[in-house]
């Protein structure tokens, strides 16, 4: 059974290596094993070097294994070795090639100019003799490294029973014997009453409930309720803070703060929120000699003016938020310096109210030690000028306290902080508005709505006003659209424009809506009447009247369709003008008498003859014509006789007078009309009166 003795390098972190020399040629093929066991991340494994140079060099980086050859071509492991347990290491040069090997599995390989080992040449372990040599490989190994070979021949660090053929060991510093581990816990390094228990070169601690990390050094502060029922515990990384808002007014005095002078951090933004209806205060504003800051609302917008610098011409900030902020709502502003050394406004986390300043300026590093902060005002002395409520406040990510240590129930562990120092002003912890609905404002019965120093009053419908006092004028708000608007006790009444209807005149009357348009008519609408679009064949003011005539008609030419109706086919209707005035004459006359005898039962008399001026119109006889066609002509009559209920008699059609106007006289031939019929036409040029008599 082979033996191996493992060295332990860099107990209780003594600075220890090893040193053998080359005793033989390894030929043209070197390759170097050895098995490591280690907690830590960096440190040197192992140098090959000659009179003139290192040529080989291990060590570790970040927990993997780096290979350099010949000064300059690197190697690196893609796994980590630094798990406390043994890890083989294995790197193989073949002529022009290196490869490195972790655990059988190959990490990397590269091409390298050949390398040649000499005898006496000298392999360093765990370090250099020269500590700041050592250093330049993350310092010196440890950890244990067992069975070190170089092409199978072994480093022995310790003899073992049995011979073994070795390289020559030259030196070994602070080396031991074995694997054994440090007392990891011999300087109790676990926190807050945490039990440590020792692990190989680690251990592990067994924190209490309220802390935390590998050492119990995180303590969850807020677990143990060191903050008063007024404010809200907030964990940081070394401590807490208690935060609260807390209410300002102009009889309280400002609250002072100063630095522990313990801050080592840059200083270089201020965050806070507030709450006012003020157009004009002081926020906070700090000083030292002539660098100070001062963070203000003017005419409601926010400002922040700085100057600092070493300098007495040090050039001034300003930046301005790009919006009103006293509108009693809350705001939160921070204002920082960016690597540009400008310094940039945001209001509520928009970027869209972003300012920035104008100038470049330092830090606010004068604040670290020495300076006065306020909040509220100038000074002590000049009292208070903010009227609202605070949020908490920070400078350089450092709370300005609004309760002392002597409120809480634990002081504050942190090392840099910023202390409140007039102790004897506590202000009103909460954001209280001013009692503005006590007693209510609001008259009439108007309920009262506190906005935060402001009051608004909600009135019933028979009031108006900021405090409900004018009786409502409900027509101020003008609510007839077409119409004219009359108060009434409890609303409004609208008289509505003609074509108009509706609650508040709002919709047009449809006039088609209960039209009379009869027999599939449509309705055409007007601004306050209708008009009706009669189909063919109808006619009428709601086209009422048909004057659709059959196709077999009689022989006498004229048959009645409908009441007030009628139409004649005028190839059975054959007219003939008379040239001669005195027949017309006659016909005329004689036509008169018959008429006048049906009306009267008596016997005819002779009337004279009638004559009808040159401006004769169809409108004189009540009767207008309807359609005409080649086959028949159709008059609507529109005289009462016609026009009535029931159908008219004999006699009436006798005496009445048709006109058409327009008609076509060349077709008025060939046939006798009808006994005793008027017909008055029209042609483009003049006008005629042809009338028949009786027929024989």
């Amino acid at each position: 059974m082979t033996e191996y003795i493992t060295a332990r390098f860099g107990n209780k972190d003594l600075q220890s290596y090893a040193m053998f020399s080359i005793d033989n040629d390894p030929g043209d093929s070197v390759v170097i094993t050895m098995f490591i066991r280690t907690r830590q991340s960096s440190g040197l494994l192992l140098i090959l070097a000659n009179t003139t140079s290192q040529y080989l060099r291990l060590w570790l980086v970040e927990g993997r294994v780096k290979v350099q050859v010949n000064n300059y071509e690197n190697i690196v492991g893609r796994n980590t070795v630094s798990n406390g347990h043994f890890q083989l290491l294995t790197v193989k040069l073949e002529r022009t090639a290196a490869t490195l090997f972790q655990s059988a599995q190959i990490q990397n390989s590269i091409s390298i100019r050949p390398v040649q080992v000499h005898p006496s040449d000298l392999v360093y372990v765990g370090g250099l003799p020269d500590l700041r040599a050592s250093a330049s490989f993350g310092g010196y190994f440890k950890g244990c490294i067992q069975d070190l070979r170089i092409n199978s021949k072994r480093l022995q660090f310790y003899p073992v029973s049995t011979p073994v053929e070795s390289y020559n060991l030259q030196k070994l510093e602070a080396v031991a014997e074995g694997c054994s581990s440090d007392n990891t816990c011999a300087a109790n390094p676990c926190l807050n009453g945490g039990e440590c228990y020792s692990m190989w070169d680690d251990f592990i601690c067994s924190c209490p409930s309220n802390t935390a990390g590998q050492r119990c050094e995180e303590v969850k502060w807020c677990e143990l309720s060191p903050c008063p029922a007024t404010a809200i515990c907030q964990p940081l990384s070394q401590g807490f803070e208690c935060l609260s808002n807390v209410t300002f007014r102009l009889e309280n005095n400002i609250l002072l703060y100063h630095s522990n002078r313990k801050i080592k951090r840059s200083l270089t933004s201020v965050s806070l929120s507030f709450r006012t209806r003020q157009s004009a205060a002081i926020l906070l504003h700090a000083h030292r000699d002539s660098d100070h800051i001062t963070v203000s609302l003017l005419n409601s917008y926010l400002v922040m003016k700085l100057q600092a610098g070493t300098d007495k011409d040090s050039l001034r900030v300003t930046a301005q938020s790009l919006a009103p902020l006293s509108d009693g709502e809350w705001h939160f502003v921070s204002i920082s310096k960016e690597s540009t050394s400008r310094w940039i406004m945001a209001v509520d986390g928009g970027k869209e109210c972003i300012s920035v300043s104008k100038a470049a300026v330092g830090d606010l590093n004068f604040l670290r030690d020495g300076a006065d902060i306020f909040l509220g005002g100038l000074s002590q002395e000049s009292g208070m000028t903010f009227s609202g409520c605070l949020g908490p406040v920070e400078i350089g990510g450092l709370h300005l306290p609004f309760h002392q240590d002597t409120e809480l129930n634990l002081p504050r562990p942190q090392e840099e902080q910023f202390l409140r120092g007039n102790s004897n002003n506590s202000p009103r912890y909460g954001c209280w508005g001013a009692s503005v609905c006590a007693p209510n404002p609001c008259q009439n019965g108007g309920a009262c709505e506190d906005l935060f120093d402001q009051h608004q009053c909600t009135c019933s419908p028979e009031w108006t006003g900021s405090l409900c006092q004018d009786q409502t004028d409900t027509c101020n708000s003008h609510p007839c659209v077409y119409g004219t608007c009359t108060n009434l006790p409890k609303g409004f009444k609208c008289e509505c424009e003609v074509g108009f209807t509706g609650e508040q005149c709002e919709v047009e009357v449809d006039m088609c809506e209960n039209s009379s348009c009869s027999y599939g008519a449509t309705c055409l609408k007007g601004f306050q009447s209708y008009t009706c679009l009669c189909p063919r064949n109808m006619t009428g003011h709601y086209c009422e009247l048909d004057c659709m005539v059959p196709l077999w008609m009689g022989a006498s030419g004229l048959r009645r369709r409908h009441r007030g109706t009628f139409c004649v086919p005028h190839r059975r209707w054959v007219m003939r003008a008379q040239t001669s005035a005195r027949r017309a004459s006659r016909q005329r006359t004689a036509a008169h008498n018959q008429t006048v005898s049906d009306q009267t039962g008596g016997s005819p008399t002779v009337s004279p003859e009638r004559k009808y001026p040159a401006n004769f119109t169809a409108a004189n006889f009540g009767a207008s014509p309807v359609q005409t066609a080649s086959s028949l002509l159709c008059f609507s009559c529109h005289t009462p006789e016609l026009s009535g209920a029931t159908p008219p008699k004999t006699s009436q059609w006798k005496r009445s007078i048709i006109v058409a106007v327009g008609a076509r006289p060349d077709i008025l031939h060939k046939a006798k009309p009808p006994s005793r019929f008027h017909l008055l036409f029209r042609t483009r040029d003049r006008q005629r009166k042809i009338t028949k008599g009786s027929s024989s």
